[in-house]
């Protein structure tokens, strides 16, 4: 369902994302990591084909992106980091916009959004989204992809200002969606969520996939721990020691 060769993206001189190679198959739930700056949302935006490539192959259930960027684009959901909306507009002005946009079947589309707004509480849709919280965007942004039910999903730190109920519901659809052969990209900075979500794991730092796997895969790489978190430090050369001392100096 996801599938890159030699994926580069170069800024100038800056090498943000090299030579990426994935593969990622219907009803897998993919996360992928990394510090600050690694190259996690450069790379979802290359395979949502926000960014072009400098060099390298995306393909997408199939299909290459540069011959078929539309038909791909009307296919996949993407939530990212900041839910981006019209704030002059009213939440069910927006859900009807998407709806357009997207030329779904309203009655089915709708069923599911009114579904989704209940279990995520959102009651607010006669508001404008210029006054929503981060929190209340966010699930408005979450609410309006999942009713498309995307066959490829793409979340850029989605729990980001969610509540923990809503946070919860949120990570139970992923997986009902899952089971029912969706695939799920994601990225997250709290490792707890990929440890129990994720059934492999990309981890990428300074542009380089250095480890990708399950958790056994990871430690078999040279990962050290039991947990995510441990692997994780260990291999993208964190130095608990050295924490230790800096944060003693403090």
């Amino acid at each position: 369902m996801i599938r890159t060769r030699n994926l580069t993206k170069k800024f100038a001189e800056k090498i943000a994302v090299n030579n990426l190679n994935l593969q990622i198959d219907a009803g897998e739930i993919y996360g992928f990591l990394g510090p600050n700056g690694a190259g996690k949302t450069t790379t979802i935006k290359m395979l949502t084909g926000i960014l072009y490539p400098t060099s390298g192959e995306i393909s997408i259930m199939g299909k290459n992106i540069r011959k078929h960027e539309l038909e791909i684009k009307r296919a996949i959901g993407v939530v990212p980091d900041e839910p981006r909306m019209y704030h002059d507009l009213r939440g069910k002005e927006f859900v009807s916009f998407i709806m357009d946009i997207y030329d779904v079947d309203r009655e089915e589309a709708k069923k599911r959004f009114d579904e989704i707004c209940d279990v995520f509480d959102i009651d607010y849709l006669d508001e404008f989204i210029g006054e929503y919280s981060h929190g209340m965007s966010q699930k408005l942004m979450v609410a309006t992809v999942l009713m498309r039910k995307p066959k490829v999903l793409f979340l850029d730190e989605p729990t980001v200002g969610l509540d923990a109920r809503s946070a919860r519901v949120l990570k139970m659809l992923l997986r009902k969606y899952a089971d029912e052969g969706s695939t799920i990209f994601m990225t997250t900075h709290i490792l707890e969520i990929a440890e129990k979500m994720c059934e492999r794991i990309g981890i990428i730092n300074e542009g380089d996939l250095i480890a990708e796997g399950t958790l056994d895969e990871l430690r078999a790489s040279g990962g050290k721990g039991e947990h995510l978190e441990d692997i994780f430090l260990s291999l993208t050369g964190a130095n608990d020691e050295e924490m230790k001392e800096i944060v003693e100096g403090l």
